[in-house]
């Protein structure tokens, strides 16, 4: 069992190459960052909901890496491998990315925030798997794997990928206590900041 945690994501990249490019690209990507911390200004500041910025999305990329490897050593194949449109170690940064972006979309607003988060990725996906990839076919068909996980986290769409499920549901495990704590200071008192506080640890 593996402690869901923001080091989980640490842990989960080592000796893949590909995978701490991609996680530094974005890390350092001042627009990246820009909207992830815009994400909490609009869901914590002014919605007092829980935590959807780079804390969040750190949490959910590892816990999705972690998933992704449950289901590989039970004979799991993923989608991208399946349909030839890359191989495991890119399904891994389909997974890994889709779950850093996922809520990247609450930079705008929190209502439709799946859609305008995959708009807003496709400005810069491409540019940054063009880093990563020389084959610019590759990256842009990796760019659409990664965008269906953004637009595939919300409830009420369909995942179509395996990728896409392990996002959806890595984005839940993100309950424990820690996550509530800003809006609870900030003078939330619902069932759903209190419930999230009574939540000490969660394990993958």
């Amino acid at each position: 069992m593996v402690l869901v945690s923001p080091a989980i994501l640490k842990k989960k990249i080592e000796d893949h190459p590909i995978l701490e490019k991609a996680l530094s690209l974005l890390e350092k990507s001042s627009e990246v960052q820009a909207y992830l911390n815009m994400a909490n200004v609009m869901a914590v500041q002014r919605l007092l909901y829980n935590d959807h910025g780079p804390v969040h999305s750190r949490i959910v990329a590892g816990a999705a890496l972690q998933i992704l490897d449950i289901m590989l050593d039970n004979g799991f194949i993923p989608s991208v491998v399946r349909d030839g449109v890359g191989d495991e170690e890119d399904s891994r940064l389909v997974v890994m990315t889709g779950a850093y972006l996922h809520d990247i979309g609450n930079a705008v607003h929190r209502s439709y925030h799946h859609v305008t988060g995959a708009a807003l990725a496709a400005r810069f996906l491409p540019k940054i798997l063009r880093e990563i990839y020389q084959d610019s076919q590759k990256a842009y068909r990796l760019t659409s794997e990664i965008l269906h996980c953004i637009l595939s986290h919300d409830e009420e769409v369909m995942a179509l990928s395996l990728e896409a499920g392990i996002v959806k549901v890595a984005d839940g495990v993100d309950m424990a206590e820690g996550r509530a704590r800003m809006p609870y200071k900030q003078g939330k008192y619902d069932i759903h900041a209190l419930s999230a506080l009574a939540i000490r640890r969660v394990e993958i």
